[in-house]
């Protein structure tokens, strides 16, 4: 049975779980919970000029340790990793509109701090040669939403031709059963440009981070499933990954040494940095905190917008060996995480991330892709 065959059904048997909010209704399949694909939309307008970040969770615990972290490292089963793809390039832009300048609290830098966490941030987009253009920058984007009547931005990316991964906060609220509406995801985006165009969809999250029973160590901000995918609509029978390509993506500890760290580059349209209109690196060492349900911790600048942007493991454009072999986990753009919080304090510049498991990205993706293999998974 394919997937449309499946909502059909289950949008008939699931009336009766309806949770009284029309724009929020959904489908309950087992582990993850699917947006009624009739109510992703809303009498809402998407208002990409004056859109504010989706505000950072933020947490008051003591920061990260990495010689700590690394004394009790967690296992996160076997890894696994599934290749993404480069796609051709052809483009067909679309403005949307320049973002009006952002004056919210919230975009307050995360800078340098007392973590004593190194890191390197800086534009992806280097204006001379445009990166937002070029494989594999081109494969993230910006993600907007409204909840209610009231216009946000996340970051996210492709990992399937048309399925994209972000975070859960970005797509839903935690313990409030209901999901934002009128998501468009803009792979590439740069100064009021979509250059691939603007993507619709309907979102799909873990039902225990939906439903609030997540495991988290902070309630509702550092869980074990903050991560969602969005399959994203077809258009004229074709989905974005075609021209953008896709990142594959990692899981089970996938790219991370015995002692539980890896490197980490982050890519995201943080508010606080470039008003949100260009796309942003980050570089930083990442390790596993067993305090913090297994979550990744980086040192970065960045800030609200950021939320849902991948979190990849040997990003960039591999070279052709000459005299040596790869190494372990080698493959190349893979999303093991997706910015999920940071902390209250401005001065310990770190973030988080939910980490990528059997069962939380992999059933997310099974729902996404459908049984037979849907055209958006091919």
């Amino acid at each position: 049975m394919n997937w449309k065959s499946y909502l059909a059904i289950a949008v008939a048997s699931l009336l009766s779980h309806s949770t009284g909010m029309e724009a929020s209704a959904q489908i309950v399949r087992g582990a993850v919970t699917i947006q009624d694909p009739s109510k992703a939309a809303s009498a809402d307008t998407i208002d990409y000029v004056n859109a504010k970040p989706m505000p950072l969770p933020k947490t008051s615990a003591a920061p990260a340790d990495l010689i700590r972290a690394l004394t009790s490292p967690a296992s996160l089963g076997t890894p696994g990793f599934v290749a993404g793809g480069v796609g051709n390039g052809q483009q067909s832009p679309v403005w949307v509109g320049m973002a009006a300048a952002a004056d919210d609290d919230e975009i307050a830098p995360q800078e340098f701090g007392t973590s004593n966490h190194p890191f390197s941030t800086a534009r992806a987009d280097l204006f001379t040669a445009a990166t937002n253009t070029q494989y594999p920058y081109r494969a993230s984007g910006k993600l907007f939403f409204n909840d209610g009547a009231g216009t946000f931005v996340c970051s996210a990316s492709l990992i399937k031709r048309g399925v994209v991964v972000t975070a859960a906060h970005c797509v839903s609220r935690f313990g409030q059963r209901r999901f934002y509406t009128n998501i468009r995801f803009v792979p590439g985006y740069r100064n009021g440009v979509a250059p691939f165009g603007t993507w619709t969809g309907v979102p799909i999250v873990m039902t225990s981070y939906f439903a609030g029973t997540d495991s988290c160590s902070t309630p509702g901000i550092v869980c074990a499933n903050d991560v969602a995918v969005i399959r994203l609509t077809a258009q004229a029978a074709a989905f974005p990954g075609t021209r953008t390509g896709w990142y594959g993506y990692g899981f089970g500890g996938y790219g991370f040494t015995p002692s539980r760290i890896n490197h980490i580059t982050q890519i995201g349209y943080p508010v606080c940095l470039d008003n949100g209109q260009l796309m942003e690196r980050n570089d930083s060492h990442g390790f596993t905190n067993l305090a913090q349900v297994n979550n990744t911790i980086i040192g970065s600048l960045m800030c609200g917008g950021s939320s849902g942007g991948p979190w990849l493991v040997n990003f960039g454009i591999r070279p052709a060996l000459t005299g040596t072999t790869s190494g372990s986990f080698a493959g190349s753009n893979v999303v093991v995480g997706t910015t999920s919080w940071g902390y209250i304090s401005t001065a310990i510049k770190q973030q988080g991330a939910s980490p990528f498991t059997s069962t939380n990205i992999v059933p997310l993706l099974n729902a996404a892709c459908g049984s037979p293999v849907g055209p958006q998974c091919l």
